[in-house]
């Protein structure tokens, strides 16, 4: 019944970063972006600018905001500049992403003073260290954190104390409720459940009924905030992917698969660099009525080999092209699970009498050495892969 556990979340942070480093920035509104919305700065968000709007868009609300390029580097950086400051806040550190994480301060309290005290000490650490607004929510559980840094947003500080925990969480949207989505949230509101507190009023076997067997047990238990679990530093990926946004234009099948291509470069390349080999390729999809579809295949033996990833994607998407010409598909997605280290066996198939992996690693070679750009295959000169957002180590 002790308020351990801290939720540190870095604002708006790629438009922070951009802020930072650029002081005619500071305090106008700040869109950061390539075709679409990565980030925006509170000043914009204002205004009404939000993730994964077009530019276009974003600028027709914020006619006065500055329209920069991402800089994933400078944000690679700057996340694991913020990463140190809460290694010397606590030795159990839970990363979420590359902007937020869990620690847990249970113990501290003589060495390093209440849980409210280590968040302030944190966030002036991240604000001198790092040069970074960061808010932090204090709760006796994870999910509860994480909500009281999303309501004291920005650059805040909120600590929900154990006897105030169902006041606090009850009056708020059932938005808050970790899970619900758009698609959930319309689905509560249509039967009039607009509050937390609405939620926790229905059984649970009511909101079974409503949602589906694991969502509503889950959303249930978060209502009456049960969460049991701990913070897991250091915790390894059980999956390592990618995706890409493709607007609402017709796509040829072509262009389906080389922007295909293109994530399964990308995410082999993550596998091999986190020295890490998986067995189930996963294939996501989104299309422009906002539904989604999802294939996967299990392959005999764990592998991070670019063409054995390629040719399971490629299967996968011709089994779903019968939903991708109903539907004008808006969204690619591929990842690779069932994780194991590399010391497992490869599945090695040749490749124009080469060793497969061998060649794979030599183009990795040439790209740590020379830029992700040095070495590309031939169907994807010209095109644009898309943004390779920051990744947590592994």
């Amino acid at each position: 019944m002790e308020t351990n556990i801290l939720h540190a979340d870095l604002d708006a942070f790629y438009a922070s970063v951009e802020q930072r480093d650029d002081p005619r920035l500071r305090g106008r509104p700040v869109i950061v972006g390539a075709g679409v919305v990565l980030a925006a700065s509170y000043e914009a968000k204002a205004l009404g600018v939000r993730t994964a709007m077009t530019l276009g868009r974003a600028r027709r609300l914020c006619p006065d905001g500055a329209v920069v390029p991402p800089r994933m580097s400078a944000y690679s950086e700057a996340s694991k500049a913020a990463y140190r400051v809460f290694e010397d806040m606590s030795p159990l550190v839970e990363g979420l992403s590359i902007d937020e994480a869990f620690l847990d301060v249970r113990g501290m309290a003589r060495i390093a003073g209440t849980p409210a005290a280590i968040a302030a000490r944190l966030r002036l650490a991240v604000r001198e260290r790092v040069g970074l607004p960061i808010t932090v929510g204090v709760a006796r559980t994870k999910f509860l954190a994480k909500v009281a840094s999303g309501v004291a947003k920005p650059d805040g500080l909120l600590v929900v104390p154990p006897d105030r925990e169902l006041a606090f969480l009850h009056p708020l949207p059932v938005e808050r409720l970790w899970g619900v989505g758009p698609v959930t949230a319309v689905k509560l509101q249509s039967r009039g459940l607009r509050t937390v507190d609405d939620v926790a009023a229905l059984s649970e076997a009511a909101l079974v009924a409503l949602l589906g067997r694991a969502q509503g047990r889950h959303l249930h238990a978060l209502a009456h905030n049960r969460d049991p679990r701990l913070v897991q530093p250091r915790r390894r990926r059980g999956s390592i992917g990618s995706q890409r946004a493709l607007g609402r234009s017709p796509k040829t099948g072509d262009a389906i698969d080389a922007v295909a291509i293109g994530l399964v470069e990308r995410v082999t390349r993550r596998l091999r660099a986190a020295h890490r080999v998986g067995r189930t390729v996963v294939l996501r999809l989104r299309f422009d009525d906002f539904s989604r579809a999802t294939r996967s295949h299990t392959l005999p033996r764990a592998t991070a080999r670019t063409h054995t990833i390629l040719e399971t994607t490629r299967r996968l998407l011709a089994a779903a092209m019968p939903a991708i010409e109903r539907g004008g598909i808006t969204l690619v997605g591929i990842s690779v699970a069932n994780l194991d280290d590399d010391r497992a066996v490869q599945l090695v198939l040749p490749l124009d009498g080469h060793d497969g992996l061998a060649l794979d690693a030599a183009l990795d070679e040439i790209r740590e050495r020379f830029g992700p750009d040095a070495v590309v295959r031939a169907v994807l000169l010209g095109r644009d892969q898309g943004l390779a957002v920051p990744l947590l180590p592994d």
